[in-house]
């Protein structure tokens, strides 16, 4: 009778062979799981930071509404009374250093107060208010500026001067019109300030600092280079000043590797 032990070995052989390449399949895929998960997290570590770019500018256009309010019984009156301190606030803009090719009229406006039937004063007082807003625009911010302080002349001359809601409390605004050429060298510096920062962080984490993961440029804001807060004053507000500081924060996630 044949053996039965010399037909069994072959077929113990080739399962001891099968189980060894399954077990080994097994550890590969494992390792191979396990190294994806591990890019997986390590794709997932990074920091957020921010990076500041200011820059101090001066403002390079003025605008000055000047209003004129003349109170008269007699219309025509009212309107040579007009003319003659246009004719005033021209000269003293000339004086100056502000040309006439600067300055315009605007927004005539003629008030009858006989006719507005909520007038406390009823009919008593000047029926006609005529208003005249001389408009100053200049691309000399400094020579407004000065200008301006003096505006206690026009009064000493005979002037009314009045402000109205459209322009606020008066006074010149002051306007910054060349942000665009500032943007590339401030968008540069912002970005490498938040590098930095990125850098020092991943230091301090035994990290190693990567690509950028995710960036947003920030928004370009024109703020008061002297900003008091809960003043009130006119003079603290942005379009006050002609010195302005310009300012972007740039926010930067980037990746961290092991």
């Amino acid at each position: 009778m044949p053996r039965m032990n010399d037909h069994a070995t072959p077929s113990s052989g080739s399962n001891a062979l099968g189980h060894f390449v399954l077990a080994i399949a097994l550890v590969m895929a494992g390792w191979f799981v396990g190294q994806g998960l591990r890019d997986i997290r390590t794709a997932d570590r990074f920091v957020t930071v921010k990076g500041v770019s200011e820059r101090e500018v001066n403002a390079d256009l003025a605008l000055w509404p000047i209003l004129l309010a003349v109170p008269d019984a007699d219309l025509t009156a009212a309107q040579s009374r007009v003319n003659r301190n246009v004719a005033k606030v021209f000269a003293f803009l000339l004086d100056n250093g502000i040309d006439s090719s600067e300055v315009e009229l605007q927004g005539l406006r003629v008030t009858d107060t006989y006719a507005n039937p909520y007038n406390p004063a009823g009919r008593q007082g000047p029926r006609f208010v005529i208003q005249q807003t001389v408009m100053v625009r200049s691309e000399k911010p400094e020579v407004v500026r000065a200008a301006s302080q003096k505006v206690g002349d026009l009064v000493n001359a005979g002037v009314v001067l009045s402000s109205g809601p459209e322009w606020g409390p008066g006074g010149p605004t002051y306007l910054f019109r060349r942000l665009n050429d500032l943007k590339p060298s401030m968008i540069a510096e912002a970005t490498a300030e938040a590098r930095k920062a990125a850098e020092q962080f991943a230091e301090d984490s035994k990290s190693r600092l990567g690509g950028i993961h995710r960036a947003n440029q920030g928004v370009f804001v024109i703020l008061p280079r002297d900003a008091a807060e809960n003043t009130g004053g006119p003079g603290m507000s942005e379009q006050a000043q002609i010195t302005k500081t310009v300012r972007v924060v740039s926010t930067v996630e980037y990746l961290l590797r092991n």
